[in-house]
């Protein structure tokens, strides 16, 4: 398997392999492949990286800038992330959010969020932290990355391709 970055000729494959990760999850209202394409849309992608596997996608990662009480401070959120679901429970997801952490470090980020079980993200070294909350989200589910090791507070905002947020 081999994860890199996203090409334009990847859009439709990244689309169909996020749309059929999501298809029969309960947490999702089924519009993430459209999430990713309008953070795509608007140059808000900032990291977009595939799982490839003989030359087909199995698996994406997306990351995204957020604000903290409306201001951009170098923090970003993860997701969506998707895997095949033939492919699922072999390691893909965590590769690819493993490198987007990485890259996201390199490159000078102060942090990353994310709204997911926190049993699969505490590997990462995500922890819910009641000082950064997302409205409307249970605040058991948000989970923090600091990478700058600052204590830092507010209301998080993704990006407007979230819908609603």
């Amino acid at each position: 398997m081999q994860i890199r970055p996203e090409k334009p000729a990847d859009e439709e494959f990244i689309r169909a392999v996020t749309t059929s990760a999501f298809l029969a999850a309960e947490h999702s209202d089924g519009n993430e492949a459209s999430i990713v394409d309008g953070l795509r849309n608007a140059g808000a992608l900032t990291i977009s990286l595939v799982a490839a596997n003989g030359g087909n996608i199995v698996g994406h990662v997306a990351f995204s800038p957020v604000m903290i009480d409306g201001i951009l401070d170098g923090w970003f959120g993860l997701g969506p992330v998707s895997v095949d679901p033939n492919c699922q429970r072999e390691g893909v997801g965590s590769a690819l959010i493993e490198a987007g952490l990485t890259d996201l470090k390199r490159q000078g980020s102060k942090g990353c969020v994310v709204l997911g079980d926190p049993a699969y993200y505490r590997r990462f070294g995500f922890a819910v932290d009641p000082d950064l909350r997302l409205a409307g989200a249970p605040p058991e589910f948000f989970q923090r990355l600091s990478f700058d090791q600052q204590h830092h507070s507010g209301i998080v905002t993704y990006h407007p391709a979230f819908g609603g947020e």
